[in-house]
Parts: C-alpha cells; structure tokens; sequence
C-alpha cells in the first residue's frame, strides 16, 4: 500500500498521528450473526512522529486469531504549506519493515507466528533491544564505532568520546577542541569501549 495523506481536518477529531492510527486500526465488521472480521487494537507507540507501532488481535466470526503487529511509517508536519499535515504508509511484521524499533511491552504482547517475514523482524526488534541494554552510552565513554564514519567536513573516523546532555548524545573526536558531531541512528550501531591507557610507573632504581 502505497502513501495516504491528508490535512488536519481529514483527522477530526484526533489532533495527533497516534490518537489516529488508534482509531483507524480498531474495527468491527460482524454482521448480526457474529460473522465477519475485526480487529482488536491493544497497544501503541508513535516514536518520534516518525514510525507506529502497535499490537492487535484480529479475529474471524467472533473467534480471536494470534495478535500481530502493525507498522506505520509516518510524515508529520503541522506546518506544512500545502495543507497536508500527516501521511502514512501502513504494514505488517510478514512485510518485513525495514523500521525495527519497536518497544518490548509491544513485542511481549504478540501472539505465536511461523511467517519467515514476521519472525525475522522480530529478531531483529529484539536484537536492537538487546544492544542498547548491554552497554548503554554514557557521557566521557571513549568508543570505536564498528565501522569508520564520515562526516561533511571531511572527518573519517571510528574513535569519538561520547557527549551527552540529557537524551541527546554527540561525539567527539579524542582529540580536544573539536566539535561534537550527531549520527543518526547511534543507538543501534555497534561498538566497543576503548580502555584508558595503562600508567607508566617508573621504579626506584636500587644500588647494590
């Protein structure tokens, strides 16, 4: 499915993406006799405005099936000129989505699957968690990034000192007196600590 786009008022009465995709996940479409499909929305994120995700039970004549995930990539822009504030793209785990963040409460609610497509995201969704929970990033940390990194001024590197203030991290060359540079997508990345240099001890000298 390709992009559906639309202005703010095309979203009434929900004001942001989330409270949309939400709503627009959960329905019900059984007849008197209890036939027909729905889907049972449970729980969501919206990371960053950028990407949904959430977990939801479909079911068929009343009878629950195993609860999937949904994926929404999401353009945001409140300001936009032409009107058309919000845009998604929906999909599903058996898709593939490239987009694998998402959080563990989601994760944990998904029922059993065998689709190839749904069980290697979800390895991959766990495989970023288990990264940012080995080892987390803290302020002065000399790392070297897996792979060099280069930068618009020219920089070509893998060790950097971490800079963090608050929830934003930077780094820096090791070098003192240059700038701190932003990489999208840090958290993810892999990388080891550099240990600090051992000290030179000099020993007395004896005299026989």
């Amino acid at each position: 499915m390709g992009w559906l786009s639309m202005p703010l008022s095309s979203m009434y009465p929900h004001e942001t993406p989330k409270a949309y995709l939400d709503a627009q996940f959960s329905y019900d479409r059984r007849g008197a006799d209890d036939k027909g499909r729905a889907l049972r929305f449970i729980a969501s994120s919206c990371l960053r405005n950028k990407v949904w995700y959430a977990a939801a039970t479909p079911s068929t004549d009343g009878v629950d099936e195993p609860t999937i995930a949904i994926v929404c990539l999401v353009q945001w822009n409140p300001r936009a000129k032409d009107g058309y504030v919000f845009a998604y793209k929906d999909l599903d785990e058996t898709m593939g989505p490239h987009e694998a963040e998402c959080p563990e409460r989601i994760l944990a609610l998904l029922g059993d699957t065998d689709h190839p497509s749904a069980l290697d995201w979800r390895r991959r969704c766990l495989d970023r968690l288990a990264r940012r929970a080995a080892q987390p990033l803290e302020h002065g940390m000399h790392i070297r990034l897996a792979h060099a990194v280069r930068f618009t001024d020219g920089h070509e590197g893998t060790d950097f000192i971490v800079h963090k203030r608050g929830r934003k991290i930077a780094l820096a060359k090791p070098e003192p007196g240059y700038p701190a540079y932003r990489i999208s997508g840090l958290r993810d990345m892999a990388w080891t600590i550099v240990p600090p240099p051992r000290e030179t001890r000099i020993h007395k000298t004896v005299f026989g």
